[in-house]
């Protein structure tokens, strides 16, 4: 019972992280313009992603822009809309691993220990998953930080994190530790003991003598 709530448990924290990257990939907050400057402008506020750009006007009222042209983009700005892609892939055929392995399904209960490997199979899925959301917004918040302490950025244009950031590095963590405790449900080897022998059993004595 405690290895399946365990397992219960990664398997809900991965799936809760998957949904956060998924989130995280379709926000458009992934850096936001900051007003550390002497100019102040509140009239609005910009924001950049991985799809799109925005502006909330003072009224409340938001723009988006779609990217133009895919060719034009910058390639570690490519590059990270695919790790965040590959992300939400690797996600999902983890969902469908993980929950032929769950101790709670019907499927495969022939088979207890082909079904324990699925459920472990599909939490180190879940990791690999973490791990290319987590690289992936590392690297945009690296470049974010650069480019902000770059004495030659003009103050104007100069960005802090979004929280699309937060919101990815917080799912990321969450995948690759609810992938770590499907992975403790890894069923152990049992050590195999040769069956004991009976000693025979004495026949009762019948009092009679042969000769």
């Amino acid at each position: 019972m405690a290895s399946g709530g365990l397992q219960l448990l990664g398997f809900v924290l991965a799936f809760l992280g998957w949904i956060g990257i998924i989130i995280s990939t379709a926000m458009p907050q992934w850096k936001m313009a900051s007003y550390a400057g002497d100019n102040i402008v509140t009239a609005q506020a910009l924001y950049e992603g991985l799809w799109m750009s925005c502006a909330m006007q003072s009224t409340g009222q938001i723009q988006c822009k779609v990217y133009d042209s895919l060719l034009k983009l910058e390639s570690s700005l490519q590059a990270t809309r695919a790790l965040m892609v590959a992300a939400i892939l690797l996600g999902l055929v983890a969902v469908f691993v993980s929950v032929t392995g769950m101790k709670c399904m019907k499927c495969m209960e022939d088979d207890q220990v082909k079904k324990m490997r699925m459920a472990v199979f599909g939490g180190v899925i879940f990791i690999i998953a973490g791990l290319a959301a987590l690289v992936a917004t590392s690297w945009y918040g690296n470049r974010v930080a650069r480019a902000f302490y770059d004495p030659f950025t003009p103050v104007n244009t100069r960005f802090e994190f979004g929280s699309a950031l937060f919101i990815g590095w917080a799912a990321a963590s969450l995948a690759m530790l609810g992938g770590s405790f499907l992975c403790c449900s890894c069923p152990r080897r049992e050590t195999s003991y040769p069956p004991s022998r009976g000693y025979p059993k004495n026949a009762p004595s019948t009092g009679k003598d042969y000769v």
